[in-house]
């Protein structure tokens, strides 16, 4: 429940500060005297935006902080999973800086905004005239209906698994997709790997084919060489070693008048076994080298189809082809295995269909159950706020898809008139008739579910006189396990809470600020018998209101 709020620098307020008990209490003031201030500064607690122009001064930050008792709600476990420090006083602050930045607190601790509001759902429910507007809508209808069930976690499965049926389908479509696709391309990456593949290619072989061709485009003119080479060291009459020959033995005849002179002469036998040597590895050099036009033509050809296939793929080496080679087998070993993951993707999907369509048939059974209690115990309820003739059925249909709540579509059909025939609650209800329903089938929820505190903003439009009187008494009722707040102008509704709060305006400094005071029981009948008399004080709208507050 709502223990305490303080508002500081919003809108028209400079500063509030105000304890809440439990039970019924209601809020009343003129128009205009500020009653939607104190909402919109509880709306930034339950994480609504907010901007500079609700800073009172602008040149101050604005501060809206609260207290909740929040022991018996269960949240331990949305504090955990949102890492936060649990007590069960809850602390909820939001500033709102002059530059427009705003901050969010959970028990002193930095929170994200949408936190805020997760957790704010758990704790209060503003009931305003827009909310009892979505009365028309299906989704809320549905929302109506599944809080009026005693299960908790049928739906709560049920969107698990609808989660997990929408991700298994949504991973089909890529997979089927990428098949589409894949297989349109098949073909040409079969062909591309097939040419490489054929070709048997060798990562070194460019370098050693490019020397080859390079020998064999210049044999004949080594070869000529080698033969000069040849004939003048061997083959010629006045070859190199016939000369080296002569000059040994001239040296050795000369020897014998010097001596000194036959070292020289061996020296030349060391250079005439060396020269032979020579001559002898270039006969053989010779005779190795051979002209083959055919291996010419062979190796040409061998390095064209490199070159082209190079120049095809956009790279310089045969390594480089061999890499692509590679990563299109691994593409086309993908796309083979690409139909046994879309084969186990079926059968996952067929799997999580089964199972959510089980879960759909039950959360159908537990509506239907929850439509048969919710027609049942609101006629009466009706029939008190001054609908006695009124009929009121839920129509549940089963959808062909599943939805993110289920495969049902709901409609709540009414007709207050006797004898009147049902239609579309949207189309067959006036302001009041809504205002009641409303107020009927929150009576029935709050009863259902932990929700610890309820604000209901001038949900008593249309309604007056006796009614009034009875929506009062269903607000009191209510409260007996809610803690409920009513902003209202009817005097009936106001004399049955058991705190009333008036809002008011003040001039102060030149300016005009809105101001909350907790009328004592004096006070109360005061203001009961001034809303009874237009504020005029009279001695019966006294004496009305003190019957009314029971004084």
């Amino acid at each position: 429940m709502l223990q305490h709020l303080t508002i500081e620098n919003y809108a028209l307020i400079k500063s509030l500060q105000i304890d809440f008990e439990k039970g019924f209490t209601v809020i009343t003031g003129e128009t205009g005297s500020g009653k939607s201030i104190i909402l919109g500064a509880l709306g930034l607690l339950l994480g609504q935006r907010a901007d500079v122009g609700v800073l009172f001064d602008k040149e101050k930050k604005c501060i809206v902080e609260a207290t909740f008792d929040i022991k018996d709600l269960g949240l331990k476990a949305f504090f955990e999973k949102n890492d936060l420090d649990y007590d069960d006083t809850l602390l909820l602050r939001r500033e709102i800086q002059p530059s427009g930045k705003s901050r969010a607190f959970i028990n002193d601790t930095p929170a994200a905004l949408q936190i805020m509001k997760d957790l704010g759902s758990y704790i209060i429910d503003i009931h305003s005239q827009h909310q009892t507007l979505t009365l028309k809508d299906s989704d809320f209808q549905l929302k109506i209906l599944d809080e009026m069930c005693d299960d908790n976690t049928t739906l709560a499965q049920y969107k698990e698994k609808y989660a997990e049926y929408k991700s298994l389908r949504k991973e089909l479509a890529l997979l089927e997709d990428e098949d589409k696709k894949n297989k349109l391309d098949l073909d040409y990456y079969q062909f591309l790997f097939n040419e490489l593949n054929d070709e048997k290619l060798q990562s070194d072989e460019q370098a050693e084919l490019e020397q080859e061709i390079e020998l064999l485009n210049n044999v004949e003119g080594i070869k000529t060489n080698l033969s000069a080479v040849l004939e003048a060291c061997h083959n010629s009459d006045n070859s190199l070693l016939s000369q080296l020959v002569v000059c040994k033995n001239m040296l050795n005849k000369a020897s014998v008048h010097y001596a000194p002179l036959a070292e020289v002469a061996s020296r030349f036998d060391s250079a005439i076994i060396e020269l032979k040597d020579i001559v002898s590895e270039v006969d053989s050099i010779d005779g190795e080298l051979q002209y083959s036009p055919q291996r010419q033509d062979e190796i040409s050809s061998r390095l064209d189809t490199i070159y082209r296939l190079e120049t095809k793929h956009n790279v310089a080496t045969v390594a480089e082809l061999l890499e692509i080679q590679n990563n299109l087998d691994e593409r086309l070993q993908n796309v083979m295995g690409l139909d046994d993951r879309i084969d186990a993707t079926r059968k996952q999907l067929k799997q999580a269909e089964s199972e959510l369509q089980t879960k759909a048939n039950l959360l159908t059974k537990l509506r239907q159950k929850s439509a048969e209690v919710l027609e049942k115990q609101i006629l009466p309820i009706l029939s008190d706020l001054g609908m006695k003739d009124s009929k009121f059925k839920v129509e549940i249909e089963t959808t062909a898809d599943f939805l993110s709540s289920g495969c049902n579509s709901i409609s709540f059909m009414f007709n207050a008139n006797k004898g009147g025939q049902l239609g579309e609650i949207g189309k067959t209800i006036s302001g009041g008739e809504l205002s009641r329903v409303m107020l009927a089938i929150k009576s029935l929820i709050t009863s259902k579910t932990l929700l610890p505190t309820i604000i209901f903003d001038e949900i008593d439009t249309g309604v007056s006189g006796e009614i009034s009187s009875k929506v009062g008494n269903i607000m009191k009722q209510m409260s007996a396990t809610t803690q409920v707040f009513a902003i209202t102008h009817l005097p009936q509704i106001a004399a049955k809470s058991d705190t009333h709060l008036k809002v008011y305006k003040q001039e102060e400094d030149n300016r005009t600020l809105s101001k909350m005071l907790v009328l004592t029981d004096e006070q109360k009948v005061e203001e009961v018998a001034k809303m009874l008399s237009s504020n005029t004080l009279t001695d019966a709208a006294i004496a009305t209101a003190k019957e009314l507050t029971k004084l």
